[in-house]
């Protein structure tokens, strides 16, 4: 049955993380019929919108301006505008600034309708070949306090370990991993769903290599066996 788009309702979007193809007909349907977008980056919203032809007043939504944004995006929904909430790629909520408006929004009442759709995670997670019946995922490891407190505990964690990184530290996280882990089985996910899609898999040590010989691009997913009785680390 049809969705009707509900008056001063905050929808959370899912985009594609490369692959335009990867938008549901949902989604598609509340971006085209919600009053506004709210967008943390304007022009990668616009360059998917433009693809499918929609035309909607975008809203930048970033962690700089949020402490700006968010009474102004209460203060639209709480008129009965419906708005649908993007991130640059993927889920909202994920690995962006997306929580402080959602818990706004509920501490205020409005109701939130979430949509499924493409994250970079579970993709790579449901690939990697280790197990997947109880995983954790951290998202970016903090990048100076904290870290090696966090990678600590994350030597003790029997469960699947799903981190995401940049190209720029790429090489350091596995360093750092090889440490405070030891050489455990990982799969390193590249480009989920873009052109160059890549999964390096073998122990920690074998990836460092194969790395380091390349000009590193792209954005990485890393699925890191669990804590076993056969890690000394």
């Amino acid at each position: 049955m049809p969705e009707e788009i509900q008056r001063g309702t905050l929808y959370i979007v899912p985009t594609p993380i490369g692959n335009l193809e990867d938008i549901t007909l949902r989604a598609l349907k509340v971006l085209g019929n919600v009053d506004m977008v709210a967008a943390e980056d304007t022009r990668t919203t616009k360059f998917l919108l433009d693809h499918y032809n929609i035309q909607k007043p975008l809203l930048s939504f970033f962690s700089h301006n949020e402490q700006i944004r968010v009474p102004q995006i209460l203060d639209q929904l709480k008129e009965g505008n419906s708005i649908a909430l993007v991130s640059d790629a993927g889920t909202p909520g994920i690995s962006d600034p997306a929580h402080s408006i959602i818990t706004a929004a509920i501490e205020h009442n409005v109701p939130i309708v979430p949509l499924p759709g493409a994250t970079a995670f579970i993709p790579a997670l449901i690939a990697s070949g280790l197990p997947t019946h109880s995983f954790v995922f951290e998202g970016f490891l903090p990048h100076k306090k904290g870290r090696k407190t966090k990678l600590e505990k994350l030597r003790n964690e029997e469960r699947t370990i799903v981190l995401y990184e940049s190209p720029h530290r790429i090489l350091k996280t596995l360093e750092e991993l090889l440490v405070h882990l030891g050489d455990r089985n990982i799969v390193v996910a590249r480009e989920i769903t873009k052109k160059f899609e890549e999964m390096l898999r073998g122990k920690v040590t074998n990836v460092i290599q194969e790395l380091s010989h390349r000009s590193i691009k792209g954005e990485f997913v890393l699925v890191i066996e669990g804590k076993t009785d056969s890690h000394t680390n």
